[in-house]
């Protein structure tokens, strides 16, 4: 196996799987914690990971494949998506192609949440293009919620990663919303809960 990122969470490795080339994720043991409260916890992450996965995909998202769970090992088995990162992909793309991955990313995260599905990590690294399509990986920290202010801190937390890693293209994250807009009927409320956000940061 070969070690591609070491979290605080999780370890990312490359491995084989019944004659596949797939990533096996593996939620590590946190010490700190009484041993039996954080073996629950692992469990719980993943089995909550791998099932928003497979809704998302049921979503019209397109995400890895599960392939396998192991809930005491706390491992998930799933497909290697080989390609390239969002993040490095948009800064590599002509203009039309920049507006039609953000509108795509605006239309996916709209799925999410007209879902209740809460990403929890959105940024563009962990989105990834193969073959025209455009991939989301580790939800990690993701849930399901109805409020509209975890939506709001979502679609936030992804508006800040454009601010902080597309500073020069930050007029696509207009597309973004539109995308958002054209999936999701109660866009208006969650963009506006995004500047309610934005407006708390600036005065804490």
């Amino acid at each position: 196996m070969e070690l591609i990122k070491r979290g605080a969470e999780a370890e990312i490795h490359l491995s084989e799987w019944q004659n596949r080339h797939v990533v096996l994720k593996s939620r590590v043991v946190k010490s700190y914690r009484h041993e039996e409260i954080d073996r629950r916890l692992r469990e719980a992450r993943t089995k909550l990971e791998a099932k928003l996965i497979s809704e998302a995909r049921g979503f019209g998202v397109s995400t890895p494949i599960i392939y396998d769970v192991d809930t005491l090992k706390s491992q998930i088995v799933m497909e290697y998506i080989d390609g390239k990162q969002i993040k490095e992909a948009l800064h590599i793309v002509g203009d039309e192609e920049q507006k039609r991955l953000c509108t795509e990313i605006g239309r996916c995260v709209g799925k999410f949440h007209k879902n209740d599905l809460i990403h929890g990590d959105l940024t563009t690294s962990n989105m990834i293009l193969m073959n025209d399509r455009i991939y989301f990986i580790d939800f990690s920290l993701g849930g399901k919620s109805k409020e509209v202010e975890a939506k709001g801190v979502d679609l936030h937390l992804l508006s800040e990663a454009f601010e902080s890693t597309h500073s020069e293209i930050l007029e696509m994250f207009d597309h973004v919303l539109e995308g958002y807009k054209i999936e999701y009927t109660e866009a208006d409320k969650v963009i506006a809960k995004v500047k309610e956000i934005e407006k708390r940061g600036r005065y804490t």
